[in-house]
């Protein structure tokens, strides 16, 4: 199996499956001298992991990393030697017996991958399941480690057809509730919800929004590798991820050039600054030094207790009822997976700007 490393300067490999003794990652490419506590990396991992509400999945992961090489001690934390890095997050709440049936299941990867290479681990979808996530989000912890002034924060703004209210948008509010909501007033209307959803024994999709500030103008290249491109593609790596967009992506459509211009002009310090920010802090694929704001839709999870039409590796035709334990909205657990792709796409393209350039 190919293609389970991303990245050019900062390189990331994950490896290990969703039921195996666990799943981790190794990152090449970190420059050494990069400080940085163990606790920091846990922060996020603490973000990503289940079984913390009842609006996800209810197995019971403490995803603890271990940092196995390519660091050394420094003062009251680590620094990094610019040798591969080593994380490893041991499963300690598999179910295998959950997935003793082995139909395809409904909206899952099973006959694709089965398709692909004759063989598949049915246990939780194997390599397949989201739960390879956890690797990607300890190495974007590190990832923000590569640019200094850096700060990525997502946000879950809708959840099915219920939508925040952008007027009252409060960053503070984002980690107080268990959905990543920015807008207080929206945490009763997603509880509500989700719960009939959950009691429904259905699921339900999401969009989360992840907003890059203090990013380095410059970042990316005009053709073959946007920045836009490679955050475009790096969102659209994460499991049950359909659409993505920059800036105001869609909408720009509907809006005349005059309107979707970001018009320029010299600020006090006479520095180039802009009016308004529908690029979404990308024109030409390079970074204008604006906010970067992408946004990415999570379909709903297609692991439900409603009976599905499907058929079997025999080719008989069944009905599938899903077992174990799964995220009425996985988009929620999406939210810190997006800030990680979003951080590891930058530190790689911030590591390849300083390569061909010299420029910071």
């Amino acid at each position: 199996m190919s293609h389970n490393t991303f990245g050019h300067m900062f390189r990331v490999t994950t490896w290990g499956e969703s039921h195996g003794s666990a799943i981790g990652c190794v990152v090449d490419g970190c420059p050494p001298g990069i400080l940085f506590t163990q606790e920091e990396i846990q922060t996020y991992l603490d973000k990503r992991k289940p079984g913390q509400s009842k609006y996800t999945t209810q197995r019971r992961e403490p995803d603890q990393v271990e940092i196995l090489s390519g660091v050394i001690a420094h003062n009251e934390g680590l620094m990094t030697t610019g040798t591969p890095i080593s994380m490893l997050i041991e499963n300690k709440d598999q179910r295998s017996k959950d997935y003793s049936h082995k139909p395809y299941r409904p909206g899952h990867a099973d006959y694709t991958y089965d398709a692909k290479y004759g063989i598949r681990d049915h246990r939780g979808g194997g390599r397949s399941s989201a739960r390879e996530t956890a690797a990607r989000v300890a190495a974007g912890a590190l990832a923000r480690k590569i640019i200094p002034s850096l700060k990525i924060r997502g946000a879950v703004i809708a959840i099915g057809p219920h939508t925040i209210n952008r007027d009252h948008w409060n960053w503070d509010e984002v980690n107080s509730n268990p959905f990543f909501s920015p807008d207080a007033e929206s945490v009763k209307v997603f509880s509500d919800y989700l719960t009939s959803i959950r009691k429904a024994g259905s699921s339900i999709g999401a969009v989360i929004e992840i907003v890059a500030e203090n990013v380095p103008k410059g970042l990316g290249a005009p053709i073959y590798s946007k920045l836009d491109q490679d955050i475009a593609s790096y969102l659209m790596s994460i499991n049950a991820v359909k659409g993505i967009e920059i800036g105001d992506g869609f909408s720009a459509a509907y809006l005349q050039g005059e309107n979707n211009a970001d018009e320029m002009y010299m600020n006090n310090e006479r520095n180039p600054a802009f009016s308004s920010n529908h690029a979404g802090g990308i024109l030409g694929g390079i970074s204008t030094g604006q906010p970067i704001i992408a946004r990415f839709a999570v379909k709903p999870t297609p692991s439900i207790l409603i009976p599905c039409r499907s058929i079997n590796s025999d080719g008989h035709e069944i009905h599938v009822i899903s077992r174990g334990r799964h995220d009425p909205c996985v988009g929620i657990r999406a939210m810190p997976v997006g800030e990680a792709m979003v951080a590891c796409a930058l530190a790689d393209h911030f590591l390849r700007h300083r390569g061909q350039t010299g420029r910071i």
